[in-house]
């Protein structure tokens, strides 16, 4: 622990202070926080609440007139915007996200039509996986666009996972048991069952 009289310091030889002490320490100074979260677009939203049971982070809630709702946003982890992806209406926004219509630009009719086919959680969470993906892409190529597919919102669930098991030293054997249908179908039912003031238990 270090201390240092900064009395009579402006903010700015403050900050110089403090990049002293990191380069005489060897520590790395906290990294910008980036704003990230979802905003739920409720002229779209049918609440559905497929982003409540994808999201890994708890995220999610259900208020207590049973409407899905951001709940934990500083819970979302930076640049994954895979509850977006799996959104089959285009609710779900990320104002800091590079492209449209994940960051909030108009969606267009072309972009409804294409999020027509529902993202079905149970494919992407249970049973071959990869042979559910193989067989969507095949069946839907032309629907999606570049920005919004369940293969890529698969797989920054996995790279958030992998993440999350290397900074925190995670075994494989507990991403491995990750939630069933059940569990997931379990955990709705919970949320919905809170919201109404039901003990969930």
């Amino acid at each position: 622990m270090f201390f240092c009289n900064v009395d009579g310091l402006d903010a700015g030889s403050m900050l110089r202070g403090l990049d002293d002490l990191h380069a005489r320490t060897s520590t790395a100074p906290r990294q910008k926080w980036k704003p990230w979260f979802p905003v739920i677009d409720f002229s779209r939203c049918t609440n559905c609440m497929q982003c409540l049971t994808f999201c890994l982070f708890d995220v999610y809630g259900v208020s207590k007139d049973k409407k899905i709702e951001v709940r934990n946003p500083t819970n979302c982890k930076t640049d994954c915007p895979a509850c977006s992806r799996v959104c089959p209406e285009v609710a779900i926004l990320f104002p800091k996200y590079k492209g449209g219509p994940i960051n909030g630009d108009v969606v267009r009719e072309a972009d409804l039509q294409r999020e027509k086919m529902r993202v079905d959680i149970s494919a992407l969470l249970g049973g071959d996986i990869y042979a559910a993906l193989r067989q969507r892409s095949a069946d839907a190529k032309a629907r999606f666009s570049k920005e919004r597919d369940e293969k890529r919102a698969l797989d920054e669930r996995k790279r958030c996972l992998t993440k999350l098991q290397q900074d925190l030293g995670i075994p494989p054997e507990v991403l491995a048991a990750l939630p069933s249908l059940d569990q997931i179908q379990a955990k709705t039912a919970k949320a919905l069952a809170a919201a109404e003031g039901k003990d969930p238990s």
